[in-house]
């Protein structure tokens, strides 16, 4: 691997928690919860009647032409709109860059679900003649990353991995490999999902790895703590724009961070519980530490996959503790903001990088909120409930899929 160097220069973000940087970071940093009864469909016959959902989000105002929006899937336009936020953010005027040079890849672990739903019943209640022609572009899982192209006429390598929860991190992983290896200058990166839907918390629900607690959604995701039940379904969509150095720097580009490092694994255990001894996410950490060239004691903060479920919480605290050693225990900062956002599948990854730049940035360290009894098993400093002060250098961001997906991604200041 080449010795170029990755830089994140834009990020935009739409969560349960807000649609721009600054209201996401002042509740995230406010421990401020965005979970509440799900509006989007009744749910009145489902075990799970709560969610993250995005709030006040039209999507047309972030497409050239609305009739882009109406073709679009609502995970392709959380996509869009963080897309053109990030660039945005970024100050990146594309005429003035080699379009062939640039890329995208923003993945979604389920795709267009909706579009599914809605064309499906037609099928079934009336007849085939009443099904969309778009529903097949509206629901494939890589039309977030095509579109984006279309939007913003960027030419350069173009794909969309699905790796389920782990699909951001992937994605910005892979985009950071290209970059170092010379095959693009920049990109386009992360994740969308929306899968608050009835088929999504059919499915979930079925296999119970939905909270029920629809009494206190505000409460409801809570990691590490005892009386986890379940993780919360969240939607949105988190973006970041990530460049080799020189190319940012030539461009006057402001600089948040050095994208150094990317973890990548497989627990090759089971279809949807992570492995007992955390060992695949454990490997996956320490290859983007070495790809980082750092100690595991240089690492101040972890920004957790902590879904708020009972095995997966204990599976990754076990996984930090044999990557970090002693230093887990003593310094290490650990925080699980899937508490406040709920857990976004596929933009989990995107969503909860922005979270740790924006940490490092404001030397302060979101909480983990609903800590009110910690598991004895997942025995870290989660800063719970309240944001903690602290000056750190490097962190680690993690997202773990079914189907035993490991990405880490590790960030340090330039």
């Amino acid at each position: 691997m080449s010795d170029r160097r990755v830089v994140i220069t834009g990020m935009g973000i739409v969560s349960p928690v807000g649609n721009d940087l600054v209201t996401f970071w002042d509740n995230l940093s406010h421990g401020r919860s965005g979970i509440g009864p799900v509006t989007l469909f009744d749910t009145a016959q489902y075990d799970c009647r709560i969610g993250g959902e995005t709030k006040n989000f039209e999507a047309k105002q972030y497409f050239r032409e609305p009739k882009d929006a109406r073709r679009a899937d609502r995970y392709i336009q959380l996509a869009v709109a963080a897309s053109k936020m990030a660039l945005e953010d970024s100050g990146l005027d594309v005429g003035k860059i080699d379009v062939t040079r640039f890329g995208v890849m923003v993945g979604s672990g389920i795709g267009g679900l909706e579009t599914l739903e809605n064309n499906h019943t037609q099928l079934i209640t009336k007849n085939p003649s009443r099904v969309s022609p778009f529903t097949i572009p509206m629901m494939i899982s890589n039309m977030a990353s095509g579109m984006i192209s279309m939007e913003f006429g960027l030419q350069g390598p173009n794909m969309s991995i699905v790796t389920a929860c782990a699909t951001a991190n992937n994605n910005i992983g892979e985009a950071w490999r290209m970059i170092k290896f010379g095959d693009a200058d920049g990109f386009i990166c992360g994740g969308a999902e929306a899968a608050i839907l009835p088929m999504g918390y059919a499915g979930f629900g079925n296999m119970r790895a939905l909270s029920t607690r629809n009494d206190e959604p505000e409460r409801a995701s809570r990691p590490f703590d005892k009386g986890r039940d379940g993780f919360v379904m969240g939607e949105g969509a988190g973006v970041v724009i990530i460049e080799e150095m020189e190319h940012a720097k030539a461009r006057g580009a402001t600089i948040y961070c050095e994208l150094a490092g990317y973890g990548v694994s497989a627990d090759a255990y089971h279809l949807s519980a992570p492995h007992p001894q955390g060992e695949g996410a454990s490997r996956c950490m320490a290859m983007a530490l070495k790809h980082a060239k750092l100690n595991a004691s240089q690492v101040g903060y972890v920004n957790a996959h902590a879904t708020s479920t009972p095995m997966g919480d204990i599976c990754e605290t076990r996984a930090i503790k044999n990557t970090f050693g002693a230093h887990a225990k003593d310094g290490l900062l650990v925080s699980s903001t899937k508490s406040m956002t709920g857990h976004m599948l596929g933009a989990a990854g995107g969503a909860e990088l922005i979270a740790s730049v924006l940490a490092m940035r404001n030397s302060l360290i979101p909480p983990t909120i609903n800590v009110e009894d910690q598991d004895p098993e997942c025995d870290l400093d989660v800063c719970p409930n309240v944001a903690r002060e602290a000056k750190f250098t490097a962190a680690l961001s993690n997202s773990f899929g079914f189907g035993g997906h490991n990405a880490s991604v590790l960030i340090k200041a330039v």
